[in-house]
């Protein structure tokens, strides 16, 4: 059964090894070993998908999965190569989301809920950024005090304008025929 398989694809695997090969020589050329900025990079990342461009008609049934490489590469080219300008920068954007599936996952535990916690919603900017930051590093009671007070107070304001905001929908969703004759009635006052 195995020689059959292999005698049955035996026209796939030239292109297969070609378009390996490619997409190979393209991960060397954005792990960047010999340290080139981001615009040579880019240069010569961008060449190297000319040249994969021009070889898809050689890959057979591959040449759509180059193509479409070579289009998606084009759509992302933009912002691709930041991260070898700012030291720091990932590559990609791995540890960010893993930073907020772990908080998403914290919440969930915490509150048991399996959808979208109304307390992220509505505090999400600081009840995450908090999340993330105490994991990393533990802050005394000065530098937790606020150093910009009027900061503080709109922070507090818009916090308190979602959770007013949310109060509103949950009032109208639990009973839309009251809410909508108090509304109503403040109306005619």
């Amino acid at each position: 059964m195995l020689t059959k398989g292999l005698q049955r694809t035996a026209t796939l695997w030239s292109p297969l090894q070609k378009a390996y090969g490619l997409v190979h020589q393209a991960a060397n050329i954005l792990a960047n070993q010999e340290q080139h900025t981001g615009t040579q990079v880019r240069e010569r990342y961008l060449a190297f998908i000319k040249q994969m461009q021009e070889q898809k008609a050689d890959m057979g049934p591959l040449g759509e999965a180059i193509e479409h490489f070579c289009h998606i590469t084009d759509n992302f080219a933009a912002g691709l190569f930041h991260c070898y300008d700012v030291e720091g920068l990932p590559r990609t954007n791995n540890d960010l989301e893993q930073c907020f599936g772990v908080a998403r996952v914290h919440e969930r535990r915490a509150t048991g809920r399996r959808g979208a916690i109304p307390g992220v919603v509505v505090r999400g900017s600081v009840r995450v950024i908090t999340a993330v930051v105490t994991k990393k590093q533990t802050f005394s009671a000065e530098e937790l005090r606020p150093s910009d007070d009027q900061r503080w107070r709109d922070l507090r304001l818009h916090l308190h304008q979602g959770e007013e905001t949310r109060r509103r929908q949950f009032r109208f969703r639990k009973d839309p025929a009251a809410y909508l004759a108090a509304l109503e009635a403040q109306l005619l006052m």
